[in-house]
Formats: structure tokens, C-alpha cells, sequence
């Protein structure tokens, strides 16, 4: 880790007046150096704050002539979580004045460092590192601030050993691990969040009707705040009743029909301001009956819901006090998944075994291979992406297909998901993409940038080079594939 006064080496007001005698690798490394800066220089600030909380750490009622707390007087406090230590209350408004920023924020961010440093020394060495940006230790620091100081460490070992992960992937990580650390605590958040449901509707604020960039002169929007079961039927009937409406409107004049949009806007009015219109008009459909100038439709069964858990057999046998994951739900008790299933038919499917490999001699990726893939990458393996969904992604071939190839180049060891913008990148703009091994994923952009896409985050690979100059070898940190020569 470079010392406070090294990274006060740093060209800070480096200015790029003149860009033209840069290439576009010389660009890309320009941005990598200043992505490195930046780090280096919010580390530099967060050690100037915890070196100014250290100043301020005695007692303010004991220099002569305090005045007393009760009547205002300075004193210590402790802004962090358990095992921080205590400052001087009143000091955050110099040093704020100093930031150019307020009081509150300035207290709150030095309060996630205090946290950083005392609480989660694993993370906070990450931070030093330049490993992690500044923004999510925080934000981890300060989610997990209510654990006491004996827990939160399994939250620190968790993120730190994923800190190659997008910051949104790290971010979910911590949050599961928050849960686990402490589920008792997490039941006291779901029975105190369970009391504050409610439906809301907006209020006009003084310039709204007429601002060009946020107003809203014509509508209104209503908020509802509901159980998680309760919000997902809700949602659901909303879709029924929106497609019923589609499949029961006729095209205009011009030949157009309503958009699903529409449509749901439509199902929500319906069932909110007029209930009984809503059941008048699924009997009468449901009685093969036309309803108002709608054509008859026979009635639509109720859709399946597919709900996907991730969780580790010791929790699924009772024997830890787990937390499962649910796409698109996140991470939750055990029992809250009982709102989930609450009136529903279950059908168990069977455990997807990720030790199988397929390939088939088809273009397309069949089912089981798109499923046993993202299991292995949890979602777009694009380097540093955020995405974690499972849906909407295309199951690309890493290695380009050939339809006059050998036989079996579609399967798990040819499966790279992507998202349809990431996908046409790699397509026309000239990346260079191989699958190294079942999740594990070499990249190279256009300009050379190599990067290491797992499971477990992104990380740079390092170029080794020959005498002249040309490429050796790749060196993959901390992934366990040390060496792999380059063809």
C-alpha cells in the first residue's frame, strides 16, 4: 500500500488540454491511470478524516471551562457502530467547511469510514489497496452498522474475498451476508418494516405543474407499500386482467391495438376505481357473453410462477440459520418464503447438477445448457458487468460457430451469456472472447485491455511479452489458471 504521502504524488490537477497525440491504447491507459488516481485520492481523503476524528478523540468536558453537554457544550460520541470509537460531536462542521459539503453528509460518510477501519479491517485493506471503490465500502460499512462487532466480521470476510465482483454484486453479497450475520435482528427489521405498508398519493409541489425536466401537470402517482406476497399478486392480476383486456379489444379504425402498457394501466384502473366493473366484465367473459363492445374470449387459466432459490443444503436440512436467494427477489429468511408459495401449486424440480456437460450439433443453446450456465456465472459474463438476472440475456457462442465446423460446438464449454448491448459489442467492435473453462471466461477489447471474467468478479490479466516485443504468455491472478500461453 503506498503511503499517505505518495499518493499525495499524484498530478491531481492534471489537465488533458491536448489529447491528439494520444492513440486509443494510450487513451484506455490514460483512463486506467485515472481510474487509479481517483481511488488513490478518496483513500487520501478518507485517511485525512479518520487522522482528524483521532485528533478530536478526548473528551471535550474535560478541558477547563466546558461548557456542560445539557447546556450545548461539546462532547464525545460515537457516530459508528459497535466498536468504534468516540469523537468530539462538534468537530464534523470544520471539517465539513473544509470538504465544501454539509455537516450532515460529511458526519455520515466519516461515520462508514469509522466503521471501515474499526469494524471491517479486511474490507478497509481492499479500500487501501484500490482494490474496491470507496462508494460501496462505504455503503457495505454503513448496511451493516447495526450488527454488532463480533458478527459483522463474517460480513468483512465475505465481500473482501469477492471484491473483483461489480459493485452491484458485491452489494448483494453483503446484503445476504448482513441477514446471516444476524437473523434475529433482520426479524425485528421485517416486523418494524411490516408496520409502515401503506397507499399514498402524490402531492403537488410548488412548480411541478409547470417544470420542464420533472414536472408532471397531468398525473398523478399513487405508492403503494405492501407485503412482498401481497405485491407480487397484486402485480400479477394487474397482468391478467391486462391481457384479457388486449385479447378483447378490437383494432381501431387505422388497424392499431393497445399497448401491453396501456393495457396495464388499463386493468389497474378497472380493479382500483371500479371493482365491480372488473368482476361484471371477467363473468360475463367467463359466460362466453360479450362484455360491453368486446368480443367474447374463453376464460385464461391463471399463469404458473417459476421462483428459483439458491441455498446450501445445511440450510435446507435445518442445520444453519441460512439465508436463501431469490432471482429477483433477493436475499431472504426461510420463512418469508412461505408468502411467496402461500396459494400456489408447487412443483419441485429437480437439482441441476453442474458437474454435467453437454454440447449438441445445433446452433441453438438447448434449455439445460442456458440454465446450467448461468447457475455457474450468475448472469452477463461481460467484464464488470452488473447484471445478475437470468433472463433477457443472449447464450452466445464464445467461440464463433461455424455451420460447416466439427459437430458438438454448442454446449457448456461454448456458452457465454451476454445482454443484447454487450452482445453486439462483441460481435462488430472486435473483442476477442474465449472460454477458458466451465465460468471462466478470457476477454481482450479492441485496444488490448485483457481482462479475467469469474464467477467471482473481474480482474486484469497480465501480459508477458518476449524480448520483441510480441505476447508470451497470460497470467491470470487469482484464479488458478497461473499461465496460459496465448494463440
Amino acid at each position: 500500500m503506498p503511503t499517505f504521502e505518495r499518493m499525495c504524488e499524484y498530478n491531481w490537477g492534471m489537465e488533458y488540454d491536448d489529447l491528439t497525440d494520444l492513440d486509443p491504447a494510450a487513451t484506455l491507459a490514460a483512463v486506467e491511470e485515472r481510474v487509479r488516481a481517483r481511488r488513490a485520492g478518496e483513500v487520501a481523503d478518507m485517511l485525512l478524516a479518520l487522522h482528524w476524528c483521532d485528533l478530536h478523540s478526548a473528551d471535550p468536558q474535560a478541558l477547563p471551562g466546558a461548557v456542560p453537554a445539557r447546556r450545548g457544550g461539546d462532547r464525545l460520541l460515537r457516530i459508528g457502530g459497535d466498536g468504534t470509537p468516540e469523537v468530539a460531536e462538534l468537530c464534523f462542521a470544520e471539517l465539513a467547511i473544509a470538504r465544501g459539503a454539509g455537516v450532515v453528509a460529511t458526519e455520515n460518510e466519516v461515520a462508514a469510514v469509522l466503521d471501515l477501519r474499526h469494524r471491517m479491517p479486511l474490507l478497509w485493506g481492499a479500500v487501501r489497496r484500490l482494490e474496491v471503490e470507496a462508494w460501496v465500502a462505504r455503503k457495505i460499512a454503513k448496511d451493516a452498522r447495526r450488527l454488532d462487532r463480533d458478527r459483522v466480521g463474517i460480513v468483512d470476510a465475505a465481500v473482501t474475498a469477492a471484491v473483483h465482483e461489480s459493485p452491484g454484486r458485491l452489494i448483494a453479497i453483503a446484503e445476504a451476508k448482513i441477514i446471516e450475520a444476524d437473523p434475529e435482528l433482520h426479524r425485528a427489521r421485517l416486523e418494524e418494516d411490516a408496520q409502515r405498508t401503506g397507499v399514498w398519493l402524490s402531492k403537488v409541489r410548488p412548480g411541478q405543474i409547470v417544470d420542464e425536466v420533472t414536472g408532471e401537470p397531468a398525473t398523478r402517482r399513487i405508492s403503494a407499500k405492501v407485503p412482498t406476497g401481497a405485491a407480487i399478486r397484486c402485480d400479477e392480476n394487474v397482468d391478467d386482467l391486462a391481457e384479457v383486456i388486449f385479447d378483447n379489444t378490437p383494432p381501431d379504425a387505422a388497424g392499431n391495438r393497445p399497448t401491453h402498457a396501456e393495457c396495464r394501466l388499463a386493468a389497474f384502473e378497472m380493479l382500483t376505481t371500479d371493482p365491480h366493473r372488473a368482476v361484471a366484465f371477467l363473468d360475463e367473459l367467463a359466460a362466453g357473453q360479450p362484455a360491453d363492445d368486446v368480443a367474447p374470449s374463453p376464460k385464461r387459466p391463471r399463469r404458473p410462477a417459476k421462483i428459483v432459490l439458491h441455498l446450501t443444503d445445511r440450510v435446507l436440512c435445518g442445520q444453519d440459520q441460512g439465508v436463501a436467494r431469490v432471482e429477483g427477489l433477493g436475499p431472504m429468511l426461510l420463512e418469508q418464503l412461505g408468502e411467496l408459495l402461500d396459494g400456489r401449486d408447487l412443483v419441485v424440480q429437480p437439482v441441476i447438477d453442474l458437474d454435467v456437460t453437454k454440447s449438441v450439433n445445433g446452433y441453438e443453446h438447448p434449455t439445460a445448457v442456458k440454465q446450467r450456465t448461468l447457475l455457474r456465472t450468475l448472469g452477463d459474463v461481460f467484464p464488470h458487468s452488473t447484471n445478475r438476472g437470468v433472463v433477457r440475456l443472449d447464450h452466445d457462442h464464445a467461440t464463433p460457430y461455424d455451420p460447416g465446423g466439427p459437430p458438438g460446438q454448442t454446449g457448456d464449454h461454448n456458452d457465454a451469456p451476454l445482454t443484447r448491448k454487450h452482445h453486439r459489442a462483441k460481435t462488430h467492435r472486435g473483442y476477442d472472447v474465449r472460454q477458458l473453462s466451465l465460468g471462466a471466461y478470457r476477454w481482450v477489447t479492441p485496444h488490448g485491455l485483457a481482462r479475467m471474467v469469474t464467477p467471482s468478479g473481474t480482474r486484469k490479466i497480465e501480459i508477458l511479452r518476449a524480448k520483441d516485443g510480441s505476447v508470451a504468455g497470460e497470467i491470470y491472478p487469482g484464479t488458478g489458471l497461473d499461465y496460459r500461453p496465448r494463440t
